[in-house]
């Protein structure tokens, strides 16, 4: 089934190279384009898209009053087409907020190029959206109702880096690992904006270009009773704050003496991403043992499953958000049929969890009873 993507942006250079690069991907076909929300709503009548590619700053409209119009009126998946800009950043937060399920970085300087080389990029974006749940986008926190190809060596194996840490004995101390792609900007903002200052220490990887996860963190920190910001090379795992790893660097999970801090380095894609929620999960496993919960969350793909089961069998309590309520049932679901999951939860019965950090034991068995 043919995707049918419309593009919305001021810049006839982007129009006319998205139009062009997209037309080559299969399965995807960009019906029409507009300099603006105006031009686009009248070219709609001859045909509804399946995804909207938007720009923000437009003549006579911008994208973010027609995002929020349009999910009033007949929600659509949208792609933010955004500059890499600061306070461009904090706008297209704002449209994620509103709807929006993922995000295009376009730099200002060789956008051409930019774009002719992203291409594969811009077509799994699409993919993605085109799947997406729309009224999961619009209510995320709607009540639940409840095989991985194989790949060489990972290589997440050389940004892991064995040094030799062992997990300490089971304490009451918890870590809470945290993993999420299309949708997680939404589902994240539900589950932290509902968790006291005494959570435990929360670590996150959200798949997100690098330019917008300071304005996301700020952005959270700014609705959150707890303490939410980019992490740092270094940073301390503490109760009371959520540390989002940088968008161009992967995050692992170091022990320090008694405690756990992050550690931000470079190193190839994993799972076609960097951060990767396998490279985060599996580090959580070497690190932490039975003292982390692993949390994952709705997004396209595999990433985070196989890091999901190391933790599992290392003794963590592992959780994945349920079909009924994402965004994007890809990632959940590959770490079901991997089977590295204990239990599978609608997002509203996560901070519930987060906050109680009951050990993997503890809670299956108070599951059974």
């Amino acid at each position: 089934m043919t995707i049918k993507v419309f593009i919305v942006d001021d810049s006839a250079v982007v129009r006319q190279v998205l139009t062009e690069q997209l037309n080559t991907l299969s399965g995807i076909e960009v019906i029409g384009s507009a300099r603006d929300p105006i031009f686009a709503h009248k070219a709609f009548e001859k045909g509804w898209p399946d995804v909207i590619v938007l720009d923000i700053e437009m003549p006579r409209m911008d994208g973010l009053t027609f995002l929020r119009q349009l999910m009033k009126e007949r929600p659509t998946p949208v792609i933010i087409c955004s500059t890499l800009a600061g306070k461009g950043a904090e706008i297209t937060m704002q449209a994620m907020s509103a709807g929006a399920v993922d995000i295009i970085t376009k730099p200002t300087v060789g956008l051409r190029q930019f774009l002719e080389e992203s291409k594969t990029q811009l077509g799994d974006a699409i993919r993605g959206a085109s799947h997406a749940r729309m009224d999961k986008v619009s209510r995320p926190g709607a009540p639940a109702p409840a095989t991985l190809k194989p790949t060489p060596k990972l290589a997440a194996d050389s940004v892991l880096a064995d040094r030799g840490f062992k997990p300490l004995a089971t304490t009451t101390d918890r870590v809470i690992v945290i993993g999420t792609s299309t949708g997680g900007t939404q589902a994240l903002e539900y589950v932290l904006t509902r968790l006291p200052r005494t959570a435990p220490g929360i670590v996150v990887v959200q798949h997100m270009p690098g330019a917008f996860t300071a304005a996301f963190a700020e952005r959270l920190d700014s609705l959150c009773q707890i303490h939410v910001r980019e992490a740092k090379n270094g940073d301390r795992a503490i109760a009371g704050q959520a540390l989002i790893a940088p968008g161009t660097s992967h995050m692992l999970l170091r022990r320090s003496g008694a405690q756990y801090v992050v550690e931000i380095k470079g190193g190839p894609l994993v799972s076609r991403h960097r951060p990767s929620v396998d490279v985060l999960f599996r580090s959580a496993a070497q690190s932490a043992g039975p003292n982390a919960i692993g949390i994952i969350m709705t997004g396209m793909g595999d990433d985070g499953a196989r890091g999901m089961l190391e933790m599992h069998q290392a003794g963590a309590l592992t959780i994945a958000q349920d079909e009924a309520s994402c965004v994007v049932y890809g990632m959940p679901k590959e770490a079901v049929k991997l089977g590295g999951v204990d239990a599978i939860v609608g997002i509203s019965a996560i901070p519930g969890i987060i906050v109680q950090a009951p050990s993997r034991a503890a809670y299956l068995h108070h599951a059974s009873h």
